[in-house]
C-alpha cells in the first residue's frame, strides 16, 4: 500500500465511547462527514454490512469493504472510499483508523492510503491535497467522538 497521510490526534473521550460509534457505522461516517470543511449537506442514502453511501453537495461518497476490529485496548476501522466529487473529479482510496486508550482519552492514528485521483485536478488533489484533507479528517472524527 502506498501511504499518502499519516497522522494522530487526541480525542477526549475513552475507548469504551468509540466502540459504541463504531457499532453503526453509517451514523459514525455521516456524523464525521458533516464536520469536514465545506461540506454543507451530507446525507446517508444506503448502508449495509460492510458499506455505505453518502451524498453530499460535492458528489457521491461509497464506503466499501468496511472492517471493524474491536479489541478489549484497540480499535481499528478500515474501509476503502470512492467519491465522486460532481464531474470534477473521482478519488479512490483506502482507510485505516486506529483508537488506542491514552493517559487523557483516546489516540487516534489515520493512514490514507492507495490515493487514486485521475486527470489534471486529480494530480494537484494527489500532489497537495494530503495534509489538508488528512487533518481535516482527525479533527472532524475527533469533534464528533468528543
Amino acid at each position: 500500500m502506498s501511504e499518502w497521510f499519516q497522522g494522530e490526534g487526541e480525542i477526549d473521550t475513552n475507548l469504551e465511547g468509540v466502540k459504541r460509534a463504531v457499532e453503526n457505522h453509517g451514523e459514525l461516517f455521516v456524523g464525521v462527514v458533516s464536520l469536514m470543511p465545506g461540506l454543507t449537506s451530507v446525507e446517508l442514502v444506503e448502508q449495509g454490512v460492510d458499506f455505505v453511501t453518502i451524498r453530499t453537495n460535492e458528489g457521491l461518497m461509497e464506503r466499501t469493504n468496511i472492517t471493524k476490529h474491536i479489541e478489549p485496548e484497540r480499535v481499528v476501522v478500515e474501509f476503502d472510499e470512492k467519491y465522486e466529487a460532481g464531474s470534477k473529479v473521482t478519488v479512490t482510496s483506502h482507510f485505516s483508523d486506529e483508537f488506542t486508550p491514552s493517559g487523557t482519552g483516546v489516540n487516534h492514528r489515520i493512514v490514507m492510503s492507495d490515493v487514486e485521483a485521475p486527470g489534471f485536478l486529480g494530480f494537484f488533489y494527489r500532489r497537495f491535497g494530503s495534509s489538508k484533507t488528512g487533518n481535516a479528517t482527525l479533527e472532524a472524527t475527533r469533534a464528533y467522538l468528543e
